[in-house]
């Protein structure tokens, strides 16, 4: 098969490196090689957290500007951040809640107009994806299921080889028991998420 980029994007404390590891361990599963990168920001909540994950053959941990298949973004700014990693052909799916930076709540900066930031990515990208996934992180019982509610929505979507039963599976087995029933509703609402968008 041929090699699937799906770059991650996120906030410190938003579970981005949790999400990718369920995504490797899916794919080990299924007999599908899987290599992966991680890049922290500063090593508090509210740094900045990228993943890449591979699917396929090949021998790069890391994705080249323009060479994305999938940008998943947990933070909206955070997104349009990556969006030099987007061609016309990669697939984006964003939630639309924003975490912004202490220095816009010491005045230091200015949160980007979120109608803005969907604009300019829906201008260059083949397909976007775009929802408020905090909202049903709290839905599903806490706000640090978001990065299920976000895997809900990639599984949804098609764009990677992983199929949705799979990665409930590998939830089911690999999250901390007394943290599944949350995951797995905040997966399931991110599934519908996807599927109830045009």
């Amino acid at each position: 098969m041929s090699t699937c980029k799906l770059m991650i994007v996120a906030v410190g404390g938003q579970g981005n490196i949790s999400a990718s590891r369920v995504l490797g361990e899916a794919a080990l599963s299924m007999h599908l090689p899987v290599r992966m990168s991680e890049f922290h920001g500063m090593a508090q909540r509210g740094g900045i957290v990228e993943s890449m994950v591979l699917f396929g053959e090949g021998e790069s941990y890391c994705i080249a500007d323009g060479d994305a298949d999938v940008l998943l973004g947990f933070e909206p700014s955070e997104t349009l951040r990556a969006a030099k990693k987007c061609s016309a052909n990669t697939i984006v799916i964003t939630n639309t809640a924003p975490v912004p930076p202490y220095t816009v709540a010491l005045g230091k900066a200015r949160y980007p107009d979120i109608d803005d930031i969907m604009a300019a990515m829906a201008d260059r990208v083949k397909h976007l994806i775009a929802f408020d996934a905090t909202v049903l992180a709290l839905q599903a019982g806490s706000a640090l299921a978001l990065n299920m509610v976000m895997l809900g929505a990639l599984a949804s979507s098609g764009a990677i080889p992983l199929p949705p039963d799979l990665l409930q599976r590998t939830i089911e087995q690999k999250i901390k028991k007394h943290h599944v029933d949350i995951n797995m509703k905040a997966f399931r609402l991110g599934l519908g998420a996807c599927k109830a968008l045009p």
